[in-house]
């Protein structure tokens, strides 16, 4: 098996971990290329030549699996995604046994599910236009806000640097949102505006329920609050009630739909699974990618 590893490794702790997965995948015959790739890497140059080998292997956080992933969409390889970043929220929804003796062996068994991404574009502030492909989730407003505000301390803190982002901005900017999903037009106030391709976050929680990503669809997700502290009940509803079938979600409203339009009465900052654009913007649009990312799963996967 001929296989390409494309390696972060300045995601998360820095762990050596993907090392140990080489180990625990590679046979005898085998062919192995690890890319390490640098703070500027070009996704399409991390990616120049996948279609050659038998397996693809993406090693890093999110916001450096997705555009990763956006970049082999029309390459028909599979895919294995190895948590290498601090939340490694994507490993997390898509279920695998994380230990890399665990994923070597999915790999090696070579099961895939074909799963949708999404693809965001936006009027930058220099007038550029600008695409990008996300796997979890997108969006404008306190999201966003907490993704910038949580950069310093994620190598120290971890996790926990986006809970003390997000308690350090007690009194967010409330915008008011025009949401257009699939030419039916919403209007709604609130901190927050994403739109999620799937939405589980840490301990579980599924921000709304149902959020799949193998239904061809996106769910936008509206946080209706004018404060931090209003976000401790839908967390704590979350902790009772995993998957929001029960309890709901209060402060939170969701649409799903295929293409969608999102209009912000102020401009406000952006992030792609994770990653902070510069700048700030008042609109933006997303669609779905359906079956675009051809994704290793095993058993444990829900997907699987």
């Amino acid at each position: 098996m001929r296989t390409l590893v494309i390696h972060n490794p300045r995601s998360g702790f820095g762990s050596d971990a993907i090392f140990q997965f080489e180990r625990a995948l590679v046979h005898a015959g085998d062919e192995c290329l690890m890319r390490v790739l640098d703070d500027d890497f070009m996704a399409s140059e991390a990616c120049e030549g996948a279609a050659a080998f038998d397996m693809v292997v993406l090693s890093g956080g999110d916001g450096t699996t997705s555009s990763l992933l956006y970049q082999l969409r029309d390459v028909d390889v599979p895919v294995c995604v190895f948590p290498s970043g601090t939340a490694n929220l994507l490993c997390a929804n898509l279920g695998n046994a994380p230990e890399p003796a665990a994923l070597a062996r999915a790999c090696r068994i070579g099961k895939t599910a074909d799963l949708d991404l999404g693809e965001i574009s936006w009027t930058s502030d220099a007038g550029t236009s600008e695409r990008r492909g996300f796997a979890l989730m997108s969006g404008t407003g306190f999201d966003a806000q907490i993704m910038e505000a949580a950069l310093p301390n994620k190598a120290i803190m971890g996790q926990a640097a986006y809970f003390a982002a997000a308690l350090a901005n007690p009194r967010p900017t409330v915008s008011h949102f025009s949401i257009t999903v699939d030419g039916r037009t919403e209007e709604r106030d609130g901190i927050a505006c994403l739109v999620a391709n799937t939405a589980m976050i840490q301990g579980d929680i599924e921000i709304v329920p149902d959020c799949r990503m193998d239904d061809g669809l996106l769910d936008v997700i509206v946080v209706e609050t004018s404060d931090t502290a209003q976000l401790l009940k839908p967390l704590a509803f979350g902790l009772l009630d995993r998957s929001g079938h029960a309890v709901g979600r209060p402060h939170i409203e969701s649409f799903r739909g295929r293409e969608i339009r999102v209009e912000s009465s102020v401009p406000v900052p952006l992030e792609v699974d994770g990653d902070v654009a510069p700048g700030l913007v008042s609109s933006y649009s997303v669609r779905v990618l359906p079956r675009a990312a051809h994704l290793v799963v095993d058993p444990l996967s829900p997907y699987g």
